[in-house]
């Protein structure tokens, strides 16, 4: 026998770099739970989106991610001579990144549009990772779509233990709609809703264990239960549309109508037990009646989730050995696509019952909606579900009113809270437009909102190119109903929702609800024709290539490394501002005036576009007794930032009680009181100013020589 002959090698070419093997996890649901465990830190950390510090570790995070990801994307070696699928989308968005960046040069509030650039890098880099993970691994799709269910069903949960167990947060308890863990009811509805075209698809599906798909009508159940508890109109509203969308873009319309039909009807059974109980559904309730009531509504929850199992896991198997014929599936989806439709009919039957009449009742929706004089606003229990009236007209038309000044390019991103105070009609303090259009409109003018229309045609048209829609009107016929094109479909209504809800409410400022359908946004903009092959999912991570030699590919990751470490980096400078900022104010509370002074520059340096160091500052030196030096700092908050009416009316209150000068004051507020018509303290700064000027002239007059 001759001896075996060892396998040829490839002679390697010289500068050729090295192959590294790494070794690779096959189960989907590791990857389903991982990015589930991620999705919730972010939601519970990143809270509300208005804590700076909560964001800045979300969006630090997340940047760094970025990092990582992009350097494993041009190291590995597949995918990377694929057509440059989404680029168009990732351009645009990039530019719309980059414009709100700019727009910190004429921003009326430079300091808050810096933040507003760190919120829209961070998601930018979302939107880039979930590109890269499609090139990566783009047979893991159901880990993704998984895991953002996932971690909508994990969320939501967190949010009814809020209800279950009120003792551990009875400082919150004033208001019985779910706030947590956002501590805004809008939130917890739109994170509800995200979840529930995964739970549709996850129980709808033909592939996967009959026994595991029945998960999905108790999951369900519970994001209906925390949606309803939320009163969110805008998350429902959302939540119908994206339904509506889902049932008439997939082919699995039967089995989804048996997931939310019957987790929705026994949703409802237990909302309509809850919202007849006081302890659940009134305000400033005692704390002991709300523990009672919670613990009732836990037990009346757990034995649904136990009926709703029991009924998935009995019509999985029933379906498993029986199904449905072609012809039956084609008859329910369109009962069910003409359900759908007859909805408004329903409702426009129902007003017309009503004594007003049909167009009077739809007369008198539309002036509830659009008057931005109204007082009154919704009711804060069950009731607001199914009112209209609402206190955002006024919001959008003070938007509105800022765009028309400012057309072109806005008042800069973040701008709107100072900007409304000129304009407004009350005395409400809002830092939100509730509404993305006329936001971007007062933000960012018309150059925003063209880059964000151009943003979402391309993403639109990547999008369509992934799941196939749109095809038939071009005369090309779509691509079969494969279970990843029904996923991707998913991933599509899941970003249907979140758009919606955009239009009536702020929370993409919120990370939590924000990151979820950005991340299945790149992905829908990367993948690309269904019908262009993938790699077997075993492969992920397995062969990164790392030379010895500069190539362009390690050039390039080095650069992604670098721009992912500036990008964390200047998003961790204004709360490092603020830190500073806040010790300098323990110092000068212990007397420490020279330390309070070093950190008080210190906040300065690390953020140059906030007038917090130099309040403090200035504050320091009225306490050192050096009043040239803390009119100097008060000046230079002026000048800073011009628009914003507490830079005078700290100037302002210092020329009145320090200087003693109620002319110079009153002439200082006269600008504060431009920029913001209804501040009662300005307003009591004037007085006070005019009766110094009066006492003055008085004893000026009593002074005088008489003739």
């Amino acid at each position: 026998m001759s001896a075996p002959v060892a396998p040829a090698r490839s002679p390697r070419r010289r500068g050729a770099i090295a192959a590294v093997r790494v070794p690779v996890v096959n189960a989907g649901w590791l990857y389903t739970a991982l990015l589930a465990a991620v999705l919730s830190w972010i939601a519970i950390r990143g809270n509300g989106g208005l804590r700076v510090g909560n964001v800045t570790a979300v969006e630090i995070a997340v940047d760094l991610c970025a990092g990582v990801v992009a350097v494993v994307a041009l190291l590995a070696a597949p995918n990377l001579r694929r057509r440059g699928h989404g680029a168009v989308a990732a351009v645009t968005f990039a530019i719309l990144v980059l414009f709100a960046m700019v727009s910190t040069v004429w921003s009326i509030d430079p300091s808050q549009s810096w933040i507003e650039a760190n919120r829209l890098i961070s998601y930018l880099c979302v939107f880039l990772i979930g590109m890269a993970l499609a090139r990566l691994a783009p047979h893991r799709w159901p880990a993704l779509l998984g895991g953002v269910t996932v971690a909508a069903v994990a969320v939501s949960a967190y949010a009814l233990g809020h209800v279950t167990f009120p003792v551990e947060c009875a400082d919150q308890f004033c208001y019985a709609r779910l706030q947590q863990p956002f501590g805004y009811w809008n939130a917890v509805g739109l994170m509800a809703a995200l979840g529930i075209p995964g739970c549709l698809w996850f129980g709808a599906r033909r592939a996967g264990h009959a026994a595991l798909n029945a998960l999905a009508y108790p999951a369900t159940a519970v994001l209906l239960i925390v949606l309803l508890l939320s009163y969110s109109r805008g998350a429902l509203l959302a939540l119908i549309v994206g339904c509506a969308f889902w049932f008439a873009v997939t082919p699995l319309r039967l089995r989804g109508a048996a997931v939310l039909g019957i987790a929705g009807a026994g949703a409802m059974a237990v909302i309509a037990w809850a919202f007849s109980q006081p302890a659940l559904s009134d305000d400033n309730v005692p704390l002991a009646q709300r523990e009672g009531a919670g613990h009732e509504l836990l037990a009346a929850v757990l034995v649904l989730l136990l009926a709703l199992l029991l009924a998935g896991l009995a019509i999985g198997f029933r379906t498993a050995r029986v199904a449905p014929s072609a012809q039956a599936r084609r008859r329910a989806g369109a009962a069910i696509l003409v359900g759908l439709a007859l909805l408004p009919v329903a409702g426009a039957a129902k007003l017309a019952t009503t004594d007003r009449g049909l167009t009077g009742s739809i007369s008198h929706e539309w002036n509830q909606l659009t008057d931005t004089s109204a007082d009154a606003t919704p009711s804060n229990g069950p009731n607001r579900l199914t009112e209209i009236g609402s206190v955002r007209a006024r919001y959008w038309n003070d938007a509105l009113t800022i765009f028309k000044e400012h057309p072109i390019a806005g008042v800069g991103s973040g701008g709107y809270a100072i900007a409304r105070l000129r304009v407004r009609d009350d005395h409400t303090d809002v830092e939100h437009a509730h509404g993305y259009i006329v936001q971007t409109l007062a933000d960012r003018g018309l150059i925003g909102i063209g880059l964000s229309l151009a943003a979402l045609v391309a993403f639109a048209i990547a999008a369509a190119q992934a799941t196939g829609l749109g095809r038939r009107r071009r005369g090309r016929p779509r691509p079969p109903s494969s279970p990843e094109r029904i996923g991707l479909l998913t991933m599509t209504t899941v970003i249907v929702v979140f758009g919606v809800h955009s239009l009536v409410d702020w929370t993409w400022f919120i990370p939590g609800v924000a990151i979820p359908p950005l991340l299945l946004g790149g992905w829908l903009a990367a993948r690309g024709p269904l019908e262009l092959p993938t790699r077997a999912p075993d492969r992920l991570l397995a062969r990164m290539r790392i030379g010895t030699r500069a190539t362009p590919r390690a050039t390039a990751a080095v650069v992604a490394a670098a721009v992912a470490l500036t990008a964390a980096w200047a998003t961790w400078q204004p709360q490092r501002s603020i830190n500073a900022n806040n010790a300098a104010l323990d110092a000068l509370f212990r007397g420490d005036i020279a330390e309070a002074r070093k950190l008080a520059h210190a906040a300065h340096d690390r953020d140059p576009l906030s007038i917090d160091p130099y309040i403090t500052s200035a504050t320091i030196e009225r306490r050192a007794g050096d009043n040239a030096a803390a009119l100097a700092a008060y000046q230079a908050a002026v000048r800073l930032q011009p628009g914003n009416p507490e830079t005078w009316s700290s100037l302002a209150e210092f020329q009145l009680n320090a200087l003693k000068r109620p002319k110079t004051a009153k002439t200082t507020v006269s600008a504060a009181l431009y920029l913001d018509p209804h501040s009662t303290d300005d307003i009591d700064t004037l007085i006070q100013a005019n009766r110094a000027i009066a006492v003055n002239a008085a004893k000026s007059k009593s002074k005088s020589p008489k003739r």
